[in-house]
């Protein structure tokens, strides 16, 4: 009797997927490093659909002067044109801050299937936190929702930024004090 050997080529799926969600919130990280670089507020997503990085995107509120420009909504359109149409079907959205109402709405409309966030938002986050809008019963769809994943270091990034942002504006303040032709000239 032959003995049959398994091929290392088998078309059987694997058993594990290659990638954690904390590799993919790696890499939203990065991205929200970008934003934070570039003066926005350090939040990055991406779009992952059959273990695979479909879009990704970052805060471009104040580059765009357009308040929708956030991380969640442009990875949410990129994907779409990825995928060729707006139907969200097997995608995981990863992001570095639980959504505001406004993103967690356009995930329930796209049919996300799941999203992964980092860092809470108990004031105004929209995955379970402060609303609910991705679990609620009256919804035609919800998305499943996973948070906390690399927390600290999400957390750690945000602080920073808005550390960064109060110092800036009280040395501006501050400057402001020290020079009044520049108090003259604000006033005038």
């Amino acid at each position: 009797m032959k003995s049959e050997k398994k091929s290392s080529t088998s078309a059987d799926p694997l058993p594990f997927h290659l990638f954690s969600d904390e590799s993919y919130m790696r890499a939203a990280l990065r991205l929200a490093e970008r934003a934070a670089a570039e003066g926005e507020v350090p939040v990055g997503a991406v779009a992952v659909k059959d273990g695979i990085v479909i879009a990704k995107a970052w805060n471009q509120v104040e580059m765009l002067k357009d308040a929708t420009a956030h991380a969640e909504i442009l990875v949410l359109t990129a994907a779409s044109n990825a995928i060729g149409d707006w139907r969200m079907d097997g995608v995981t959205v990863f992001v570095t801050k639980e959504p505001c109402a406004m993103c967690a709405g356009a995930m329930v409309n796209a049919r996300v299937e799941r999203v992964v966030y980092g860092l809470a938002d108990p004031r105004s986050g929209a995955c379970g936190s402060a609303l609910d809008v991705t679990g609620f019963k009256g919804m035609l769809h919800n998305v499943a929702v996973k948070g906390g994943v690399l927390e600290e270091e999400c957390r750690a990034l945000m602080q920073d930024f808005f550390r960064r942002a109060r110092e800036r504006g009280a040395k501006t303040a501050k400057q402001g004090k020290e020079n009044p032709s520049c108090a003259r000239r604000r006033e005038g």
